[in-house]
């Protein structure tokens, strides 16, 4: 049953995000640049709403009071595609530093481009970096959101925390809080996998970081916060969805935070 809902599931959601980028093209790139989010972050609510309904996966959000206004980075744990999408609901008006190659792609790039993203060249990132800082300021000017995954890439749930320091020089040039966020959604959408599993994805809101810190400093307090958060929600899904298959990192840092075996194991 699973590996049927799972299939109905991966259907369900590339067929919508099709057919509404088709259908909503038309009033998307009519509307105004902000106003138009409506539709990319009700596409997000619809696939939810599908993942609920075909698999059983739900989501709960804890800490919105601690989002900051205006401009400000956002820096969640990145573990599963639900994390790049699941958080823009909760955003005002954010944007990705993204490859430049992306906004090439027919249709989903015409997308991009209507909300100011920020492409990177390849090549050297010195000098690079320059540049694309400048948009950045540009756009945290206008009060925007930029999400960063400091870990660069989707990590396995449990794996060692590998941040890397490019977020620490953002912080230190743009000169504005980072709200870290804690979520565990590889346990329920994981990286490279086919299959969906039932549970409830818990995401957190921490309290921003301010500007102004040391780089050194920011970056412990990053990894701190919000390393401590995501050991903090792996347990409680763990406990809260006992029937839950865990990948072997998972598994050994629940058993590292527990000193007990998980009823799955």
């Amino acid at each position: 049953m699973l590996l049927v809902r799972s299939a109905l599931f991966n259907l369900a959601f590339y067929l919508s995000l099709i057919i509404q980028m088709i259908i909503f093209t038309p009033p998307y790139f009519l509307m105004r640049r902000k106003a138009a989010w409506v539709i990319p972050k009700n596409w997000v609510r619809s696939s939810n709403w599908l993942m609920e309904h075909i698999v059983g996966t739900t989501h709960s959000v804890e800490g919105l009071e601690n989002i900051p206004k205006g401009g400000y980075i956002i820096a969640p744990k990145h573990q599963s595609f639900w994390d790049a999408i699941g958080l823009l609901p909760y955003l005002d008006d954010p944007f990705y530093i993204l490859k430049r190659e992306l906004t090439w792609i027919p249709l989903f790039g015409w997308y991009v481009n209507k909300m100011r993203m920020v492409p990177i060249n390849r090549g050297s990132r010195e000098k690079v970096m320059p540049a694309v800082l400048e948009q950045t300021r540009q756009q945290m000017a206008d009060g925007r959101q930029l999400i960063i995954y400091p870990e660069g890439t989707r990590r396995a749930v449990g794996a060692e925390p590998a941040y890397r320091y490019g977020i620490a020089r953002i912080y230190s040039e743009l000169d504005v809080p980072v709200m870290p966020v804690a979520v565990v959604a590889g346990l329920f959408w994981p990286r490279r996998k086919f299959l969906r599993y039932p549970g409830n994805i818990k995401v957190h809101f921490l309290p921003p970081i301010p500007p102004g810190l040391p780089p050194e400093e920011f970056m412990q307090r990053l990894i701190d916060e919000t390393e401590s958060a995501v050991d903090k929600l792996l347990v409680e899904a763990v406990r809260d969805n006992p029937d839950l298959p865990l990948p072997k990192l998972a598994r050994k840092r629940y058993e590292e935070l527990t000193s007990e075996k998980p009823v799955s194991a």
